[in-house]
């Protein structure tokens, strides 16, 4: 078999996280996906702490592995034509520029699908294609901070809200524009006009879809979300983080068995026939005392002993770990998680470097990075060639 997206060609007119992890996912399923760049590049290129990276960092590397730059000054006549040739070529496009700007470039889902009727145009932006706050520019923590999601982060008494430690709400946008792209191919494949689809993601809307679990309790019964710090969502004490005698630990007692093994695994019968803790209600209701017990507990052993006790009785529980101990895991190695590139350019010399593929295995022919990320410009004579045009001449590669 081949993969699912085999035959398909993106034109991928976005640039930093949302739109490039997006087009990403799909390249990982077989998709022929076309950067079009302009002079400078991407402005992810240069995201990076390491001098001599600039122009390939690594956050651009693993959001660009397999694809084909092409560079276009779409402010001049040429640049435009040789993207108006892609397009025409395409069966979907994707950008993520200011809303307007696409259609001062001609390159607007109207125009382009009266020429390309298949066309999918899924475009990407901070608020929307509609609505007063649709020109406000907008990046990742932004938004964090407008749907709501940096006042749910933190804790309640000192610190104030707290911006999550990675770009969340351009992740989880990619991947619902990735969603949204696949659902369109579907549908054109069954419609029998064949026709595409105009897709608009804000990453409004897509942080309160992500935060749906709080958002929806206050829709139907006005029950505003407070700060928890590291409670878990059922409020429970025992789904909380702990010291022990060396890293801290979270639990994810839920449920009254749980908490039944919870008190056994401990030694701690104590705890499960003090009225106080017998039960969920109970537990809530004396929750300070409770954790001051498990804390006084844990704190007799090492984190890594507690783990592997609580989850061999079937108790949910994990150190908390930092990103370099938690990319050290044995499980990692048997996921098919990563992959090897070859990144061009002397930083690397040669050597490999490893990326994540799309977090999900088929049983054949499924994810995997198809090549390494592309410097800038390097496809422009192939891909132009391919479609009968000259290099634009600003191309400068």
């Amino acid at each position: 078999m081949t993969k699912p997206l085999e035959g398909i060609r993106i034109a991928d007119f976005s640039h930093v996280i949302a739109g490039p992890l997006a087009t990403q996912f799909l390249c990982q399923l077989g998709a022929e996906v076309i950067k079009i760049e302009p002079p400078q590049g991407d402005a992810l290129r240069y995201y990076t702490q390491r001098a001599e990276l600039r122009g390939m960092a690594e956050p651009f590397i693993s959001t660009n592995a397999g694809k084909k730059s092409v560079v276009l000054d779409l402010k001049s006549e040429a640049g435009q034509a040789a993207a108006q040739a892609i397009v025409d070529r395409a069966d979907v496009l994707v950008e993520n520029f200011r809303p307007g700007v696409i259609k001062r470039l001609g390159l607007d889902a109207e125009t382009q699908q009266a020429r390309n009727p298949g066309l999918i145009h899924c475009s990407i932006s901070g608020y929307g294609q509609q609505g007063p706050m649709r020109d406000f520019p907008a990046i990742d923590q932004i938004i964090q901070s407008v749907s709501g999601l940096m006042g749910l982060t933190g804790y309640d008494e000192g610190g104030g809200p707290l911006r999550v430690g990675f770009p969340i709400v351009d992740t989880y946008s990619a991947l619902l524009s990735a969603f949204a792209i696949l659902a369109a191919i579907t549908q054109r494949e069954r419609d029998p006009q064949n026709r595409g689809q105009v897709i608009d993601v804000a990453m409004l809307d897509a942080a309160l879809v992500m935060m749906s679990s709080v958002v929806t309790p206050w829709m139907i019964s006005g029950i505003a979300p407070e700060r928890t710090g590291n409670r878990g969502f059922s409020r429970a004490p025992t789904a909380d983080t702990f010291e022990t005698a060396d890293d801290p630990i979270t639990l994810g007692v839920v449920q009254q068995y749980q908490y039944e093994r919870l008190c056994e695994a401990m030694n701690r019968p104590d705890l499960l026939s003090d009225p106080r803790f017998a039960t969920p209600d109970a537990r809530l209701d004396n929750d300070t005392a409770l954790q001051d017990q498990l804390t006084a507990t844990f704190r007799t052993r090492g984190a890594a002993d507690w783990e592997a006790t609580l989850n061999a009785a079937g108790i949910p529980a994990g150190i908390v770990r930092s990103l370099p101990q938690a990319m050290d895991l044995d499980q990692l190695a048997s996921r098919d998680l990563f992959d090897e590139v070859q990144v061009p350019g002397d930083a690397f010399a040669g050597r490999s470097a490893q990326v994540l593929r799309s977090g999900f295995r088929f049983d054949h022919d499924g994810p995997e990075v198809a090549g390494p990320p592309p410097t800038l410009g390097q496809h422009t004579d192939e891909v132009l060639a391919s479609l009968g045009l000259a290099p634009p001449k600003e191309t400068g590669h």
